[in-house]
């Protein structure tokens, strides 16, 4: 099912704005707005295998296109993704939208994204739910209308970014390092954006729960030789989905 996002909550930093949310499954555990990475689509066949299990979790999947994707989409050219402030500022246009929905206001709220997706969700959870000064919070909140804060009850990441491939010393962790969400990364043992070695040396908050899938890639794709697929990483993934939800 396609949803048009309105006007009134559409985010307008640089003339750009989300033509339409997809709507897939049931609500009986709550409802997560689901974001792709930066070289997928929301239609991609990973990222329809993803909403596949959220589904079977019971819950309702929300996805979208930051405005870079649909740009490529309608012109066939890859470009460089769309600044911070215009992510966030989409995903919390989308997330205004489907809590504006009537079936959808009292359900509880989850996020969710592959790889630069991801990303963005965790500052928006750190966001709503701050627990300490973080400069980048402030410095990239700061150029965003005012949002009315919500409550986040979880958010689900599939290959963090935990740094750039040519820039392993910049990290993308400081909201990481305090926050008051759980948040579930599914995180290839080989990633290259994030290795179980470089990883296990930060000081991340014990609200980050790493669940990390042997000789997997950024895609928790593994080499033949590991003896697992990618498939069965995601149904596993799946089984850590179901019980986070279980408390809820």
């Amino acid at each position: 099912m396609k949803l048009l996002v309105t006007d009134a909550v559409v985010a307008n930093l640089g003339g750009e704005r989300v033509d339409q949310l997809t709507v897939d499954g049931g609500a009986a555990k709550g409802v997560v707005v689901l974001a792709h990475g930066s070289g997928i689509a929301m239609d991609h066949e990973y990222m329809n295998n993803l909403s596949k299990l959220f589904n079977e979790c019971g819950l309702k999947v929300v996805r979208f296109e930051f405005p870079f994707m649909a740009k490529r989409r309608s012109t066939g050219k890859k470009g460089f993704p769309d600044k911070m402030p215009v992510l966030l500022a989409t995903y919390l246009a989308v997330i205004k939208e489907v809590l504006s929905l009537p079936e959808n206001d009292s359900l509880p709220l989850y996020l969710a994204g592959k790889s630069l997706g991801g990303r963005v969700a965790t500052l928006i959870a750190a966001y709503m739910h701050p627990t300490t000064s973080c400069s980048q919070l402030n410095s990239t909140f700061s150029e965003l209308p005012i949002t009315d804060k919500v409550t986040v009850n979880g958010v689900f990441v599939y290959g963090y970014p935990f740094h750039s491939i040519k820039k392993p010393a910049q990290l993308r962790i400081e909201h990481l390092l305090e926050l008051a969400t759980d948040v579930y990364i599914f995180q290839g043992s080989r990633d290259k954006l994030g290795t179980r070695e470089e990883v296990l040396g930060y000081p991340l908050s014990q609200r980050v729960k790493i669940q990390w899938f042997e000789d997997a890639d950024h895609d928790l794709k593994p080499r033949v030789k590991s003896g697992y697929t990618q498939k069965q990483y995601l149904k596993i993934s799946a089984q850590t989905v179901a019980v986070a939800l279980g408390g809820n």
